[in-house]
């Protein structure tokens, strides 16, 4: 007898949900891409905009739209746009109904029941604010599962040997480090370490500060102050110059008529370089490489102890990751699983695991702060 649970990805910048369907576990949905845009908001009329819509929207209407809502999660304080007061939770929620609208429309039935990942470092509220948020969105949440974890379930290795893997995972707004012991079908994580307040996003506004600079040192005019469809339309550019910086040398950013001054419009037209996006997000990029050394030790292993290394996360695309990885222990990363996409994988695997399906994983998770070890998951096939 099997059950339908899902498994879900809450993400920073984007969002899925993933099921067994069609004899295997897959990520479902509309979108090409299969991700939504961790994104609400509401239209000048007042219509909810939830997803690729609400993105969109927020270049003409940034006060009626609310991005990165997981990094508040946890807080009491209200979210406030859209002239309307909102908790984190509230907000969570309205991607966690479309994601199961999503589902509904692949099964053609209610979907109740789900497992839903958070980063490894995410502290008891902002654990139970996701277990609340799912609640809100009808939702019986069966397990929180850590991301690290998740990805690991996803990649499996395939084989009965013993296996050390580094899961690396950069995502929108948090980041997490895991070292992992996969034996057969047994996936035991050794420690974990991260940092709940640094991903993608903190790139982005290293880049938009670079904008808006060079925009104020040309025109004399501060975006930040006054001009907030300037500013928006600055921070949707950043973010796609990061994305192509981690495939090409250079990018040119170009934006016509963001303010006008005495009745002229006023440009931007920068060219970055790789080199220089590097070295703007290089701090950021060694505090991870502290933890990492300290999930090693936490681990009680080495760099060459390690012997997979799995990168989470879209924000591991950028090169000089995978550089410091393979300086640190000489292994080629992995990303043969969709960065994106291989945590709502690996919830999904859980979820097909406990409604009853032959996807057969043991998972044995740990805390990584030091009130003392957790369990997630099953022992020899008993919940």
């Amino acid at each position: 007898m099997t059950d339908l649970i899902v498994g879900i990805d809450l993400g920073t910048t984007n969002s899925e949900i993933a099921a067994f369907l069609n004899g295997k576990v897959e990520v479902l949905g509309p979108e090409a891409d299969k991700m939504l845009p961790s994104c609400v908001g509401f239209s000048s009329a007042g219509t909810l905009l939830v997803g690729r819509e609400a993105r969109h929207q927020q270049l003409l209407y940034p006060n009626l739209t609310i991005r990165s809502i997981k990094r508040k999660m946890g807080s009491t304080e209200p979210v406030k746009f859209a002239d309307k007061e909102f908790t984190p939770q509230e907000i969570s929620s309205l991607i966690l109904r479309q994601l199961v609208q999503w589902a509904e429309q692949a099964f053609h039935q209610p979907i109740r029941r789900a497992v839903i990942t958070v980063p490894a470092y995410f502290s008891d509220a902002q654990r139970n604010a996701t277990r609340e948020a799912g609640e809100l969105a009808g939702l019986e949440v069966v397990r929180i599962l850590n991301e690290p974890t998740a990805a690991s379930l996803a990649y499996g290795f395939g084989d009965a040997a013993h296996h050390t893997a580094m899961v690396y995972d950069l995502g929108g707004g948090t980041f997490d480090v895991s070292i992992v012991s996969v034996e057969g079908d047994v996936t035991e994580v050794l420690a974990s370490h991260g940092n709940n307040q640094l991903g993608g996003d903190d790139f982005d506004n290293l880049v938009l500060e670079r904008l808006e600079r060079e925009f104020q040192n040309k025109h004399g005019i501060k975006l930040q102050d006054g001009h907030p469809v300037a500013h928006a339309r600055l921070w949707w550019a950043a973010e796609e110059a990061k994305k192509k910086l981690s495939f090409e040398p250079y990018v040119r950013v170009r934006e016509e008529a963001l303010v006008s001054q005495d009745g002229k419009p006023l440009h931007l037209d920068v060219e970055l370089s790789r080199e220089e996006y590097e070295e703007m997000i290089r701090p950021l990029i060694e505090s991870t490489f502290d933890s990492v050394s300290k999930a090693l030790q936490d681990a009680r292993k080495g760099p060459s102890d390690i012997d997979a290394i799995l990168l989470v996360g879209g924000s591991t695309r950028t090169p000089l990751i995978s550089r410091r990885l393979r300086e640190l222990t000489t292994l080629e990363p992995r990303q043969d699983i969709h960065p994106d996409l291989c945590v709502a994988l690996g919830a999904g695997v859980l979820a097909s695991r406990l409604a009853g399906h032959g996807v057969e994983r043991v998972l044995v998770d740990v805390c990584p702060f030091s009130f003392g070890p957790s369990y997630l998951g099953e022992r020899g096939g008993f919940p």
